[in-house]
């Protein structure tokens, strides 16, 4: 099912495709009806949720994560929280029946561990809606692989190092599924993403490699941050610029400091910076809603028990989030492309320019 959506608030309109999850966007439109190429700054619901069904991770005691190098933003291995029921994600996917176009399955632990996991995905496609997740790949079955076939826009296998990651990988592949790797980029591992860009070692097949920029979140540690001076950073940027890969790279938002500052060769307006509260969003098992997963605290939460997915969006907490993104760095030449960093973790963003002028807008509620 293709679709079109006017979004009269911020005068632009969307396109979206159920079955290919092709997904796009007009600049904001002039008095005729015609394309200004100027990014409308959000939408009036959002566009993408991620959804934490899983409330805890069944590997959290045997520290999977740990041992596989990456350290969980969502404390999935010391925090036991109920996976988000049935019912409370059945009102989800109907508040988003052609308004939201894809949901993105997360939480504390792999998705497809949830034990409704294939009625989850049904209810998905029940509403119009595409599924996607991210899996450690550990313990993947047969029958998952399938179901993500048969449902799914696409999956990701986090890139933890091991045996079972691979098998996922390649389970995926070979059963005809768009499959990527999620790459968390930190001081510990920028060395080997050096090392695999150079030398094409990538699982053959992968859709793409996405980088995510690791946060000191949950159990990520300070020190694993990279820094301006990174010794790794150059040659990676280098390479991202330079080298040819037999799949596509990508980025998620919050590297986009790390993009204009040192990847000259990519051009800034094919960079979508952080798109919390702006397009998309993050419910928890709980049921509460923040602009994005990272606010663990939940300083920008809204509990959706009293609260329908459209107030909690137009609420004060998420207007003080968007402020951050509004106001920060406003002296930047870049500003509109980066809009200051993350609002949530400032010092992730790779940026060591004197202009640099983070803005908090914390609400309490």
């Amino acid at each position: 099912m293709k679709y079109s959506v006017y979004d009269k608030k911020y005068n632009y309109r969307y396109f979206f495709d159920t079955e290919t999850g092709f997904y796009m966007r007009t600049g904001i439109l002039d008095e005729n009806g015609k394309d200004t190429n100027i990014d409308p700054f959000m939408a009036s619901f959002p566009h993408l949720i991620d959804v934490g069904i899983m409330g805890h991770c069944i590997h959290g005691e045997s520290g999977l994560c740990k041992n596989a190098g990456v350290q969980c933003y969502q404390s999935g291995y010391s925090v036991r929280k109920p996976d988000m029921s049935v019912e409370d994600f059945e009102s989800i996917a109907k508040q988003c029946r052609h308004i939201t176009n894809q949901l993105a399955l997360g939480g504390r632990g792999d998705p497809n561990q949830h034990k409704d996991f294939e009625r989850l995905l049904q209810i998905c496609r029940e509403n119009d809606l595409v599924p996607n997740y991210t899996t450690s790949g550990f313990g993947m079955t047969d029958k998952q692989v399938q179901l993500t076939k048969q449902y799914c826009g696409a999956v990701a296998v986090s890139w933890y190092r091991s045996q079972y990651t691979e098998s996922a990988i390649r389970k995926f592949i070979d059963a005809g599924c768009r499959t990527n790797i999620h790459y968390v980029l930190s001081k510990n591992s920028i060395q080997e993403a050096v090392e695999r860009l150079s030398e094409n070692n990538f699982p053959e097949g992968v859709n793409a490699v996405i980088f995510l920029m690791h946060k000191p979140v949950g159990q990520g540690e300070r020190d694993n941050m990279i820094m301006p001076d990174n010794p790794y950073l150059k040659d990676f940027c280098r390479l991202v610029n330079h080298q040819k890969q037999p799949f596509k790279i990508g980025f998620d938002s919050c590297s986009v400091p790390m993009i204009v500052n040192y990847c000259p060769d990519i051009a800034k307006i094919t960079l979508d910076t952080c798109e919390g509260g702006r397009y998309s969003c993050y419910i928890s098992s709980e049921m509460v809603m923040s602009p994005c997963s990272f606010d663990r605290v939940e300083q920008y939460g809204v509990s959706l028990r009293n609260s329908s997915i459209r107030e909690a969006w137009n609420s004060p907490q998420f207007e003080a989030f968007r402020n951050s993104l509004k106001h920060s760095c406003p002296e930047c030449p870049d500003r509109e492309f980066c809009m200051g960093g993350c609002p949530l973790v400032p010092e992730v963003a790779l940026c060591s320019r004197e202009i640099r002028k983070q803005l908090n807008f914390t609400q309490s509620t």
